[in-house]
């Protein structure tokens, strides 16, 4: 059953090209989130097999989560806390996960939006407390490009890597997504003890 969902997604990357990259990805970064694992690592393995270009499969990655976050963001700024906790229910998006975000953003800064980017469950969302903060916009666009052209980057090199192993490719897609889950987290842990040893050091 997952070899076919893996099969069925590796084939809608390669038959919407570059733009269905821009979308799915797009969906990643908005209030439904879409996983970006079983879309940048098919299209670097797509990329290996010469039916892509991993750079411009890349672009179309980092285009498509700025343009979800943008959405976020937009949606924040213009609509405001209540909107999206009275609408939010209806994508599973709690009042708690909202003060989630806040607190996460309150704690880091702008810097957040980068940071953000990089962890599960978190990148999604961190554009909300971004567009409700109403933080500049280019500053915002800057920290997410960043952000998630480190992820996008990541999964495209991982894909076109292990893209001479195709079944390999296929059969452990889920696994390879569990690394890489287990990857940012331990970024994100070492990213929060510097941080709590820059505050003791002051």
């Amino acid at each position: 059953m997952l070899q076919n969902i893996i099969q069925y997604i590796v084939d809608t990357v390669g038959a919407w090209g570059y733009l269905g990259i821009f979308l799915m990805m797009a969906l990643e970064s908005s209030f439904f989130p879409f996983p970006s694992e079983v879309v940048m690592i098919p299209a670097g393995y797509l990329a290996y097999k010469g039916e892509m270009n991993i750079a411009l499969a890349i672009l179309a990655g980092i285009g498509g989560s700025l343009a979800g976050a943008l959405f976020n963001y937009w949606l924040a700024m213009k609509f405001g806390r209540p909107f999206i906790l009275r609408y939010g229910k209806y994508v599973l998006f709690k009042e708690q996960s909202l003060q989630h975000m806040e607190a996460f953003f309150a704690r880091h800064g702008h810097i957040s939006t980068f940071t953000g980017r990089l962890i599960p469950a978190v990148r999604q969302y961190i554009s909300l407390p971004a567009g409700l903060a109403r933080m500049n916009l280019a500053t915002f666009s800057f920290y997410t490009s960043l952000g998630a052209g480190i992820w996008v980057t990541i999964l495209a090199v991982l894909g076109y890597t292990i893209g001479h192993n195709e079944a390999a490719l296929r059969e452990n897609l889920h696994i390879i997504t569990l690394i890489m889950l287990g990857t940012v987290a331990v970024i994100v842990l070492l990213y929060v003890r510097l941080k709590a040893r820059k505050k003791i050091i002051r």
